[in-house]
């Protein structure tokens, strides 16, 4: 018999006892489904079995990597109901683009219509998987094996994927006879997805699953058209680029066109700037340019690149950062847990801001203060401002889309922008790469380069930091008179070679080494791109460093 240390109490079960029985009897203490299980600090999923004296926590869709879990395992279902609704043979691809909302977008592929009757069709098929309880099963074949598999399958994305793949041995995942590959955990039977729907979407569809504050909750959250709009955009660049995934990538690395690829990539994201500039400068007197987006999404670099773009059409900007309004560090807000809130709007100086670009508005002499991170004061070292007929104010600051800002200035003279790293690059068809995936990795090697910060602290740190970002940023991001998409097709390529020294330097015995593994995990998709072929004024300089900007 193994004793067993959970939810504060001791069982004993046999060697062997598989996980989910466990689970089953310890399911009462928790309101939500039990999805996974932490045993003596290792993530496993539930077929896997006792084997020795375990101390066990148990993780709900309340975890984020049990959501994660989840929102994986719905996906396999989906993909399961549509190939049994649906002839293979008149099925070329199911490919799942973005999230949206508490919703995932994918597009059909093949000789068939995609309808709102055929979807309800899906979604029938879809409960009557989640009703049979189907063991999801998963096995190891080497490598090779793997590549023949999804060619054989038609999988083509991840028959290319796994040409390159460092790795000797893949994880198969299978309901019944559909074996599909997926980065990351499984429920153990499709009986756990039991919240969804499948909606149709401009010329696609919508996998819509429950948000965290409403497990068991489902329906489309708010309106994400101009998002939506700029995602679909993205995923049009990267059928320009003809990189519509990992595989191909690395297929032009490995072929050395990645120069190639990285200048039209800039040129790309260039030109898109100056359109954005262009249309500013047509909407008016718009003296009052303001730029918000999430952690890491380059908005330093963007705004200096907006600039000298302005600069081109005649205008004399003058880049500001809300940081620079921080009020000293000692009169932050704290959040939920104690600890300062510096996501938080109330650690701007409001007031101070607003008296300041008023009197920049009324052409009156300001002197514009720097917030110091080290000393965590801000300080005034005589940079003077006055602006002039043609000049514009270009503010960044991840609170511009929040009228609370700027309360007192006049809304005629505002031009609003989000900015995010809204990646277009899919592992696979079925494997897509979260935003905020590329977020943290741009994050944490700035971090570490800038501000002395290990890739542990970044972890530890970034929960917070999305919670601040679901308050402060995302609500606000469809007032934006423009969005703008700062990732790089590339970029993970580079970032590649200045993350894993970094998350290879998390001790395996604290909680943010699963994170850590996860996310080597995915890196190791990847072939690396030397940095030195990079242009010195690209948004991936204010994380590696090398910027050709004061960023």
């Amino acid at each position: 018999m193994i004793k067993v240390h959970a939810c504060g109490k001791t069982r004993e079960y046999p060697e062997g006892t598989p996980l989910f029985t466990v689970a089953e009897e310890f399911q009462p203490e928790f309101q939500e489904d039990i999805l996974l299980a932490r045993v003596n600090g290792k993530l496993k999923e539930l077929h896997k079995t006792l084997t020795k004296e375990s101390q066990i926590e148990f993780l709900t869709f309340q975890d984020p990597v049990g959501k994660k879990t989840y929102e994986r395992s719905a996906v396999f279902v989906m993909l399961k109901a549509f190939y049994d609704v649906i002839p293979r043979e008149k099925i070329k691809k199911v490919q799942m683009d973005f999230a949206l909302g508490n919703g995932i977008y994918g597009e059909l592929e093949g000789d068939v219509a995609l309808t709102e009757e055929l979807l309800d069709r899906v979604k029938e098929e879809m409960h009557v998987l989640v009703e049979r309880k189907l063991p999801i099963v998963k096995r190891s074949v080497n490598t090779d094996e793997a590549v023949e598999l999804f060619g054989r399958h038609g999988m083509h994305d991840k028959e290319q994927l796994f040409m390159y793949r460092r790795a000797s041995r893949v994880n198969i995942y299978s309901i019944e006879k559909f074996e599909d590959y997926f980065y990351g955990y499984m429920v153990q039977n499709t009986g756990y997805v039991k919240y969804f729907d499948l909606i149709p979407y401009h010329s696609g569809f919508l996998l819509l699953l429950p948000e965290t504050k409403a497990p068991r909750k489902v329906e489309k959250s708010g309106n994400h058209e101009k998002l939506f709009q700029v995602l679909r955009d993205s995923y049009r660049w990267s059928d320009c680029l003809e990189v519509p995934n990992v595989g191909t990538l690395n297929r032009l690395i490995s072929e050395g066109k990645a120069a190639d690829l990285i200048l039209m990539q800039e040129a790309l994201q260039e030109k898109t700037i100056g359109n954005i500039a262009e249309q500013a400068a047509k909407a008016g007197d718009k003296r009052l340019v303001m730029i918000a987006g999430p952690s890491s999404s380059g908005k330093t670099t963007f705004s200096h690149r907006l600039a000298t773009q302005f600069r081109a059409l005649g205008y004399t900007p003058h880049p500001i950062a809300v940081d620079n309004y921080f009020k000293n560090r000692e009169d932050y807000p704290r959040d939920e847990n104690g600890k300062l809130d510096m996501e938080a709007l109330e650690c701007v100086d409001i007031e101070k801001f607003n008296e300041d670009m008023n009197s920049l508005l009324d052409g009156k002499r300001v002197e514009i203060p720097r917030f110091n991170f080290v000393t965590g004061t801000r300080e005034y070292n005589g940079d003077f401002l006055k602006l002039g007929k043609n000049d514009v104010l270009i503010i960044e600051g991840i609170h511009c889309l929040n009228d609370k800002l700027s309360y007192s200035l006049p809304a005629e003279s505002r031009f609003k922008i989000y900015i995010s790293a809204l990646t277009q690059l899919n592992v696979d068809e079925h494997n897509r790469i979260p935003t905020a995936d590329g977020r943290i990795i741009r994050r944490m090697v700035r971090d570490a380069r800038t501000r002395g910060t290990s890739a542990l602290e970044t972890i530890r740190r970034w929960s917070s930091v999305r919670r601040g970002e679901d308050k402060n940023i995302f609500p606000f991001q469809e007032q934006a008179d423009v969005m703008f998409n700062s990732a790089l097709v590339y970029e993970l390529a580079v970032l590649k070679l200045y993350a894993e020294p970094l998350l290879f330097s998390i001790p395996r015995d604290v909680p943010e080494y699963d994170e850590a593994k996860r996310l080597l995990k995915f890196l190791d998709y990847f072939l690396g791109i030397d940095s030195e072929i990079i242009p010195k004024n690209s948004i991936i300089r204010e994380f590696i460093g090398g910027s050709c900007l004061k960023v």
